[in-house]
């Protein structure tokens, strides 16, 4: 099966041992990795158990899911994207956005996507980024209330 992944770098997604997979529908299921290859072509696994394409089938379109245990400790000014998530988010003249709903990788950058009075989609970048206060649970995003 052919595979996208987000880990930097790439590659360190086979340093995980147990995975979960998880369907469009929220199902999940555990998968061991019997055998996988990176190269210029992307990066392709084999499952234990999975031996033909039609074997595979179930499978597109799932995420791979570690258990956080498994991740490797952040450093100062890192953070998981799960951790963020319902953190409260506002920009740096103080008005309130409202709560850090879920992120969403686009061609561009990754957007956080903020629920409150509306859906604000802000991008994550340097630029709009500012400032993560984890004892606050709050962001602080250069972006115009407006916008």
């Amino acid at each position: 099966m052919h595979l996208e992944s987000w880990t930097d770098p790439p590659a360190a997604l086979f340093d995980y041992p147990g995975w979960q997979l998880r369907t469009p529908s929220g199902a999940r299921t555990a998968a061991v990795v019997a055998d996988f290859r990176t190269g210029s072509g992307g990066m392709t696994v084999r499952l234990e158990g999975v031996e033909t394409r039609e074997q595979a089938e179930p499978w597109v379109g799932c995420r791979i899911e570690v258990s956080r245990e498994a991740l490797p400790p952040t450093a100062p000014g890192e953070h998981y994207r799960h951790d963020l998530l319902g953190f409260r988010v506002c920009n740096l003249e103080g008005a309130d956005f409202g709560v850090l709903e879920r992120f969403e990788d686009l061609p561009a950058s990754a957007v956080m996507v903020v629920k409150g009075e509306r859906e604000r989609w802000v991008p994550v970048t340097a630029q709009h980024l500012r400032q993560i206060d984890p004892a606050a649970r709050r962001i602080v995003v250069d972006w115009p209330e407006d916008f």
